[in-house]
């Protein structure tokens, strides 16, 4: 009986939590903050551009399980707008890997406005010379083929190698931590670029680690990245800064080379780090995007957490809780984020230019919690300090 109080009191936390550091309005698969600038730009240039059928193609750096529930999120957008007919492609089961989903959409979606096209899909699988030259394939085929009309690219990589480059075809840059830090735009308020749009979600992170803090009071925050430029930006690491700074939490940090090709090394890396981390006194670790956490690695990479009685709140989502981490923002909220990108495709196709429509994007707040992790780590424990 005193685990089960226990349970609802936890819970009872996490929801004053939510409501007090989340904006209440936003709780539907309808994002807010979109009608403002999106609809009203598109108002503004008309509804009357000509018909033809919007041909779509996909880049990203390699697979990555947001990528597609936001896949799956854009194509139940786009079939509520009418723009396809069926948008319900089935998640992968034991993959992280887009490349399915693609070809499902490809073959199935219908619909005469938007087509998913077969081949021109661009995966690097995270190798830096597959990267290059799928880029170099795909604007050389934009430019002399003109057989795209619009390009989703997916993901850091995905997003800054199409940022700067030197086409007209609209380009919507998805499923990325934050895309100012990553060079994709220079802020949320402007793209930079006429053709481009990169919806971010200011503060998300930030927020994350802010709720992650009211349920746990921890003083010392680990975190394990890789110290470079597309490291710090991938895990918005200002934003992690930022949270700690205003808490006043010592942020304990484990820096080594993770963006690599195996992702068992990298697994085996992080794992390092973690015990590391336990061992320097970290009360609690927000686990950032990392090529190490993947479905077969998280139980493995977490133990010594684990061993340690140590919470971890996942960066990534639902998936990770799934498999070990304690916390995590849910799934319902990646399929919110498609959806927004959807409407941002509405738009341009009713003649909106991509760069007059609205970036910001605002998400529903549901949290995913492993019941098993948190019963490992000894919950009741943790929260008999800090009663609701």
């Amino acid at each position: 009986m005193s685990s089960a109080l226990s349970f609802l009191r936890i819970a009872r936390r996490v929801l004053t939590a939510i409501l007090f550091l989340f904006p209440v309005g936003c709780w539907s698969l309808a994002p807010c903050g979109f009608v403002d600038g999106a609809m009203a730009a598109v108002s503004s240039q008309g509804a009357s551009a000509p018909q033809k059928v919007w041909r779509v193609a996909y880049i990203e750096g390699g697979p990555f399980v947001d990528y597609q529930k936001v896949l799956r999120g854009v194509a139940l957008g786009l079939q509520r707008m009418g723009l396809i007919r069926n948008g319900a492609v089935p998640l992968p089961e034991n993959s992280e890997s887009v490349s399915g989903m693609w070809e499902w959409l490809a073959h199935n979606a219908g619909g005469t406005k938007v087509r998913f096209l077969t081949d021109a899909f661009y995966s690097a699988d995270w190798d830096a010379e597959t990267r290059a030259a799928n880029r170099e394939a795909l604007l050389k085929r934009i430019r002399e083929k003109n057989d795209i009309d619009l390009v989703l690219a997916f993901g850091t990589w995905g997003g800054q190698d199409l940022a700067d480059a030197d086409v007209d075809v609209p380009v919507i840059v998805a499923s990325v931590t934050n895309a100012v830090e990553a060079g994709i735009i220079p802020s949320a308020e402007d793209s930079g670029r006429d053709n481009l749009a990169a919806p971010i979600e200011p503060d998300r992170f930030k927020h994350q680690v802010m709720l992650f803090h009211d349920i746990f009071k921890f003083k010392k925050l680990g975190i394990a990245y890789e110290d470079t430029p597309s490291g710090r930006g991938s895990i918005a690491l200002s934003e992690i800064e930022s949270a700690a700074q205003e808490l006043g939490v010592e942020l304990l940090r484990c820096n080594d080379t993770f963006d690599v090709e195996d992702p068992a090394l990298a697994a085996d890396r992080l794992k390092a780090c973690h015990a590391r981390l336990a061992k320097q006194g970290a009360d609690a670790v927000y686990l950032t995007y990392n090529r190490g956490m993947q479905p077969d690695t998280i139980a493995d990479v977490l133990a010594p957490l684990a061993k340690a009685h140590v919470p971890t709140f996942s960066q990534t989502g639902e998936s990770d809780v799934a498999h070990g981490a304690l916390l995590s923002i849910s799934q319902a909220n990646t399929e919110e984020e498609g959806v927004f990108n959807a409407e941002l495709m509405d738009a341009i196709i009713r003649g909106a230019k991509p760069r007059d429509l609205s970036q910001i994007f605002e998400s529903s707040v549901s949290l995913a919690m492993n019941l098993r992790m948190a019963t490992l780590i000894g919950w009741d424990r943790l929260w008999k300090s800090s009663p609701p």
